[in-house]
């Protein structure tokens, strides 16, 4: 265990810090620089994550479209010190998901939608769930708080790298919003802005009843 997470730390530090590689004959459609492709378990299989080569790749048709809300600003939680991360710190903790439990990448979208497509390795853990007294310690439970009387211990709380369907999406801003009120850490949260959106533009792997 301790290989693999040294592993998958290194190979996340190198898509952070490497330069643009090109390719004999011209660019390669890479996800970072020495990093072609990733394995992470979905469901119980094994998904290979990388972009699609084709020069004619077609952005998925349920993110064709422009007319979406207005943008979400890059710090939608100030003064909370919640990391607004893109595609290759997403990817670092997608990989660093597989060898540590301690790091969940997480769908904030309705169930439907994540079944429909989304991102191989994430668990669905859809926006509303703080609504609800129940639901909610449940998932504050699922994410590695303990109860302590009527508070919480965050001590052991798990660093999410969440997402919903884009720039303008505001799912994910809401149940971070929740989770900060409810005294979760805000260093262990993790907002990929440009969700669904994004990595269906970058031709990248994607998974469900729609995936391509």
């Amino acid at each position: 265990m301790l290989k693999r997470t040294v592993t998958g730390l290194a190979l996340a530090a190198a898509i952070l810090s490497s330069p643009v590689v090109m390719a004999e004959g011209g660019k390669r459609a890479m996800i970072a620089p020495d990093l072609y492709s990733f394995v992470v378990e979905h469901d119980g299989e094994k998904v290979e994550v990388k972009r699609a080569q084709s020069p004619d790749n077609q952005i998925h048709e349920l993110y064709s479209t422009t007319f979406r809300g207005m943008p979400q600003p890059i710090r939608p939680f100030e003064p909370h010190d919640v990391e607004t991360i893109g595609e290759r710190e997403f990817v670092k903790y997608m990989i660093e998901s597989q060898a540590d439990e301690n790091v969940l990448v997480v769908d904030t979208r309705t169930e439907g939608w994540h079944y429909r497509l989304t991102i191989p390795g994430s668990v669905n853990v859809p926006y509303t769930v703080m609504d609800e007294a129940d639901s909610a310690q449940d998932t504050l439970e699922e994410f590695g708080a303990v109860k302590n009387g009527d508070d919480w211990d965050f001590s052991n709380a798990k660093t999410l790298a969440m997402f919903c369907n884009g720039y303008w999406c505001g799912q994910t801003p809401r149940l971070v919003r929740q989770l900060l009120e409810a005294g979760y850490p805000d260093t262990k949260l993790k907002y990929y802005r440009g969700g669904m959106q994004a990595w269906t533009s970058l031709g990248l792997t994607t998974v469900g009843d729609a995936a391509e």
